[in-house]
């Protein structure tokens, strides 16, 4: 089994703890492979390949304090509906069947999608076209349907004020 991983949308808290969490649990558990795939859909699409990166262990190895996501996301690439320049103009196309092929050609038998609701859409939209995909939900704002808490909203509401607790200001501020 080869696993395919991507992060989609907009930064959140707990990107690189689902990643390591993927890859350890793939890797240790079930001996699968497990691929990571920069900059979301549009690494996919733009980059073909090169937007491939197999994931180990040591990969993942002391990611978690580290912002952001270690794959990199992109919240501007749905392939169902991407804007391209054709002629000098701006055309909307259909470049799912690129992202379905270029998934099929690595070898890739299932793809996480880690994403709010727009990279949630997409990947249900490629899974109603035939690939295998799950999803995590991801958002700092938790507005996601079917899910009580989402990876990142939990963190952006407990830790803005502990380290405002934490921190030492001048006299001439103040925290409200």
């Amino acid at each position: 089994m080869h696993i395919g991983i991507l992060t989609g949308g907009g930064d959140a808290p707990g990107l690189n703890a689902v990643i390591r969490a993927a890859v350890k649990t793939a890797i240790s558990r079930y001996e699968y492979d497990i691929t990571g795939i920069e900059d979301g859909f549009d690494g996919l699409i733009e980059r073909a390949f090169k937007a491939l990166r197999p994931l180990t262990l040591k990969d993942v190895r002391g990611i978690l304090p580290q912002g952001g996501t270690i794959l990199g996301a992109a919240n501007r690439g749905n392939p169902f509906a991407r804007k391209v320049i054709r002629d000098g103009k701006e055309v909307v196309e259909d470049c799912s069947e690129l992202v379905i092929e270029r998934l099929r050609a690595a070898g890739i038998d299932v793809l996480i999608v880690v994403g709010g609701d727009g990279t949630l859409r997409i990947g249900q939209e490629l899974y109603q076209k035939g690939c295998a995909v799950v999803g995590v939900p991801k958002t700092i704002d938790n507005d996601l349907g079917g899910t009580d808490v989402t990876f990142g909203f939990d963190t952006a509401l407990t830790r803005p004020p502990t380290q405002l607790t934490n921190c030492t200001l001048p006299p001439s501020l103040t925290i409200v």
